[in-house]
């Protein structure tokens, strides 16, 4: 990958089960870093790993990543009975405060199998684990995402369900920094407003951030957090996203939340977002939805992966199968 500087620093998704014609020739023409499969793409594995492999022989990158948000519960696109069903992450939280063990074993079963279901049809990133800290009145949407409302539970849980996704062949992504555990509105919605001291954000939420070290993929978050940033959202954020990198420590290939959220809208056109992302400190661009005429706006805007980002990549990649 290092060769092909000519990558853009996008992930689009696609419209349904197969490529269109105009999909397949505006892939070929602005060459995404990848794509990312939702529950509209997906009807049997035969047909799932056919449109992957399209995808991957339009963009000439036999290992062009493909994500895909399977975390279990109902964060889930690949279901049975071709894939297993999978526990929400809450559930591991829950047995490792009854028995660390038992927490530990469950997310290393967890992470296998994910690894075993995404890598038979060709998904080779999983937008996964999620390390936000819950709190008392996190937003439904996040509840069971998140696997503790105790930082050191997130953080052992997390090391170690990456640690073993990577030893399987299958690039997590860490998730969402610094933190959606203390948002009480959907970002798929509305923007999120976080009020707290610095403090305490970096001992409860930024914590299991700072914790796990290991240079993989993460995403970040759309949420205002007032104590670093009173205007921007961390995605949008220079200084939000330096903070990442410097206080929390994170060096792996960061993208962005799906752009096309709710809780963006009021801060620009898609390609003026896409703009920013990058220039803030985001190595990559994500958009979801398949929309034509919104990929055409941000393809236009964003560049080609810069050294320093292929750089993360491959370090990254670097991780799998020997952890």
């Amino acid at each position: 990958m290092k060769q092909q500087n000519k990558i853009k620093s996008v992930i689009f998704g696609c419209q349904g089960f197969t490529l269109t014609s105009e999909e397949r020739s505006f892939f070929k023409k602005e060459n995404p870093l990848g794509l990312i499969i939702f529950d509209r793409n997906v009807r049997n594995p035969d047909q799932l790993k056919a449109l992957i492999e399209d995808f991957r022989q339009v963009v000439g990158r036999s290992d062009a990543p493909v994500l895909v948000d399977q975390e279990g519960g109902r964060v889930t696109r690949l279901w049975p009975p071709y894939w297993h069903g999978l526990g929400w992450n809450r559930t591991y939280g829950d047995w490792y405060e009854e028995n660390s063990l038992k927490g530990l074993k469950g997310i290393q079963q967890h992470a296998k199998t994910l690894a075993e279901d995404l890598l038979s049809v060709g998904i080779n990133v999983d937008c996964w684990p999620c390390l936000d800290v819950a709190q008392a009145n996190t937003h439904e949407i996040m509840a069971k995402r998140c696997f503790s409302d105790k930082p050191d539970v997130v953080a052992a849980l997390a090391e170690v369900g990456i640690k073993k996704a990577l030893n399987n062949g299958l690039m997590p992504i860490i998730k969402h920094i610094p933190g959606y555990g203390r948002t009480t509105v959907d970002p798929h919605l509305g923007l999120p407003v976080v009020n707290i001291d610095l403090t305490t954000l970096d001992e409860t939420d930024f914590s299991p951030f700072k914790r796990v070290k290991m240079p993989v993929w993460g995403m970040t978050a759309h949420v205002i957090y007032t104590a670093l940033d009173e205007k921007l959202p961390a995605t949008l954020s220079p200084r939000v996203l330096e903070f990442i990198r410097h206080q929390i420590g994170f060096d792996g290939f960061l993208i962005c939340d799906d752009i096309s959220m709710g809780a963006l809208k009021q801060f620009g056109t898609l390609g003026r977002l896409a703009s920013d992302m990058i220039h803030a400190g985001c190595d990559c661009v994500l958009h979801c939805n398949g929309n034509m005429d919104e990929m055409k706006q941000i393809a236009e805007a964003v560049p080609c992966l810069s050294e320093a980002s292929l750089d993360r990549l491959i370090i990254a990649e670097s991780l799998k199968n020997g952890i």
